[in-house]
């Protein structure tokens, strides 16, 4: 299968890159290189924005299978600043992306969702036909997402799955996105400087390990789950204050953070249900929290050691 995988160099994509190589697979990579840096030896790169009509004509003459869509702007704060130029990537880039799959003839596009999608559930896990709440430009640019990829297999027959992801941590994530706090308090403790958690600690996310998150994307680039969104998390809800404690562990450092004052806009508790990813696509998360935060420390403390 010949395969192409926007965001190739970011932190999920370029795992998701290493894997599709290993299981057999011929990669196209698309980045930009405005913020990843993980690009893969021998890796074909094509460095240009996806909202570059270039994509369109490259994709025509390459003839990806399956196109696995991850390049995003993923801050939710910067899309309040800025929701045009949210838009502009996570909009206008994935119509040009779904536009490339059919100008190749692609089989499927595996779109990356969000959490963030849910806004404030009714309960806890999120099922995923749970009612959508977007409350950012960032969460409506992904809820837009998955209606022109919807829009695109009613008009061409191109399928898709949406993979609405909990908050991905592992090595090679830098801080920002919604699970940058894992990459901020391993940085911070292991450097020896001061950690900060906000509120009281009570506030809660859903973990999900990057290798576990790519085994989805691998299962989803097959026949199975077309047409549907599914979760990709554990359904475990863990405190901003817990996770302080296991990154602490984790990095050998003390437990001590400081507490600054909730920020305006974050959601108090969050947690997706991935049973009807099981049941599509045999999936589920295999990597503990202990074992996958080990795994990121150990990462993030040899990359920090002096050359």
């Amino acid at each position: 299968m010949l395969a192409l995988v926007t965001g190739a160099a970011g932190f999920i994509g370029s795992h998701l890159v290493d894997r599709l190589v290993a299981d057999g697979h011929e990669v196209i990579g698309v980045d930009d290189m405005s913020s990843g840096a993980n690009v893969r030896p021998g890796l074909e790169l094509w460095e240009m924005d996806v909202g570059d009509p270039a994509l369109v004509e490259r994709a025509a003459a390459r003839r990806p299978e399956v196109i696995c869509h991850l390049a995003a702007q993923v801050s939710v704060r910067a899309s309040v600043a800025d929701p045009p130029a949210d838009a502009r990537t996570n909009v206008v880039g994935t119509a040009n992306v779904l536009e490339a799959a059919r100008a190749a003839g692609g089989r499927k596009v595996v779109f990356t969702s969000s959490c963030a999608v849910y806004g404030v559930p009714d309960a806890l896990p999120v099922p995923p036909d749970a009612e959508l709440r977007p409350a950012s430009p960032y969460a409506a640019s992904k809820v837009s997402g998955e209606v022109y990829a919807a829009t695109y297999k009613a008009l061409y027959g191109i399928d898709y799955t949406t993979l609405t992801l909990a908050n991905v941590y592992g090595p090679r994530q830098t801080p920002e996105g919604e699970a940058g706090v894992v990459s901020i308090f391993t940085d911070a403790l292991l450097a020896g400087r001061p950690t900060r958690v906000y509120g009281d600690g009570t506030q809660t996310r859903d973990y999900v390990y990057v290798l576990d998150v790519v085994d989805a994307f691998a299962r989803a680039a097959g026949e199975a789950g077309g047409g549907r969104r599914l979760n990709v998390g554990t359904g475990v809800e863990t405190t901003d204050r817990e996770l302080h404690t296991l990154v602490a562990e984790a990095a050998g450092a003390p437990d001590d953070p400081e507490f600054a004052p909730p920020r305006l806009g974050d959601l108090p508790a969050m947690s997706v249900d991935p049973r009807a990813t099981r049941e599509a696509l045999g999936w589920a998360p295999e990597t503990g929290l202990r074992e996958g935060l080990a795994e990121t420390v150990a990462w993030a403390r040899e990359r920090m050691a002096p050359a």
